[in-house]
């Protein structure tokens, strides 16, 4: 098993590589890139809207190149166009004077030491963006996935034991109703009934802590940590039911027919004993299966418009408005580490084989 996890995590280097690849020269080609807003922001005089570092060097820069934007009556007269002079200082400003390949090497040689640079409109290093916001994305992603998994294999190994019964008509009907409302409707339901809306306010709107979290006991921390976090987890795994309930549900029933089930029945075994000695270690496996891709859509994709809604400055948030920006040490930062969290679960997600059943061997397969 040893020698299975070191070139599973040596197949890590070549993965990552692949993907930062394709996506750096895919990003260059496009259009639209953070020298074109830049010069769009300047143009239109909203050159103090770049990265604090830069802002007002641009916004002169829009001055020397485009005259007085402004009449003296208030009135604005529009772009001028800028000068070479002025577009190169933002070439220069955004590293995209250097040729494509020695920004591609640079960028490569940088990554391997995690360094992911400054973000080019928010000001400060990607890597101070990423690790506070870090924190909401894994207390969302954590959270939804534990609760999910605790409601859904239970209740699908009692719908397979059950089959056919009224309990699995009912609580099929209900995974299916939550699978089918939107995580955002679900999640505005639940501000106006519980956050301050039209009925209760007993949950805060805004943010993972109170602004006073610094100050109170550990005790009251926590309580204050869970109190935030209670509607956007539940608006995050009102959809997630369905698909592990189910998946579990007929992993079992899959088992529950093979032969050595049979067999142990007529040998006299239990049926809690053949159910989770035996069907249990088998049927586990496909939901195993599942984990990293339920925790990575938990963790970012489905918490996305979560973020939105409660004002949760997360990993999601952060990716998206560096897409929308073409802010692209965040965007690749971002997906550096996305990538990075997505293959170290699937390695989890090997040695959890083992320790559901033993008697997987990878290097045997191997």
């Amino acid at each position: 098993m040893t020698a299975y996890l070191i070139r599973r995590l040596l197949l890590i280097i070549p993965t990552l590589w692949a993907i930062i690849t394709i996506n750096f020269f895919i990003v260059q080609i496009a259009p639209g890139g953070p020298v074109d807003q830049a010069i769009a922001a300047i143009e239109f005089g909203r050159g103090s809207g770049l990265n604090a570092g830069g802002g007002a060097e641009y916004s002169s820069a829009a001055s020397a190149g485009l005259g007085s934007a402004n009449l003296g009556d208030g009135q604005y007269r529009g772009s001028r166009g800028l000068d070479p002079e002025v577009i190169a200082e933002i070439k220069h400003r955004f590293g995209f004077d250097k040729p494509l390949h020695e920004r591609y090497f640079t960028m490569l040689w940088n990554y391997i030491r995690f360094d992911f640079g400054d973000s080019l409109f928010r000001g400060g290093s990607v890597m101070s963006l990423i690790t506070s916001s870090m924190p909401v994305s894994i207390s969302l992603g954590l959270w939804s996935t534990l609760i999910i998994y605790l409601v859904s294999i239970p209740l699908g190994i009692r719908k397979a034991v059950y089959n056919g019964s009224a309990f699995d008509t009912w609580s099929s009907t209900l995974i299916i109703i939550g699978y089918a409302i939107p995580a955002f409707l679900f999640a505005m339901v639940l501000i106006v009934l519980f956050a301050g809306g039209s009925y209760w306010d007993l949950f805060p709107l805004r943010g993972l802590v109170s602004s006073n979290f610094d100050t109170l006991p550990w005790y009251q921390k926590v309580t204050d940590y869970l109190w935030h976090i209670t509607l956007p987890v539940l608006a995050t795994v009102i959809g997630g039911f369905a698909t592990l309930t189910m998946l579990t549900k007929n992993s079992f029933l899959d088992e529950v027919r093979k032969q050595y089930v049979t067999t142990a029945r007529a040998k006299g075994l239990d049926d809690k004993k053949i159910l989770y000695r035996h069907v249990f270690r088998n049927a586990m496996l496909l939901v195993i299966a599942g984990f990293p891709a339920t925790f990575i859509s938990m963790f970012f994709t489905g918490s996305l418009l979560i973020e939105v809604i409660f004002s949760l400055n997360g990993l999601g948030l952060l990716g998206y408005d560096a897409t929308l920006q073409r802010d692209y040490p965040v965007m690749f930062g971002t997906l550096y580490i996305f990538t990075l969290i997505g293959l170290l679960l699937n390695i989890v997600s090997d040695i959890t084989y083992t320790l559901v059943d033993p008697r997987i061997d990878f290097e045997a397969r191997n």
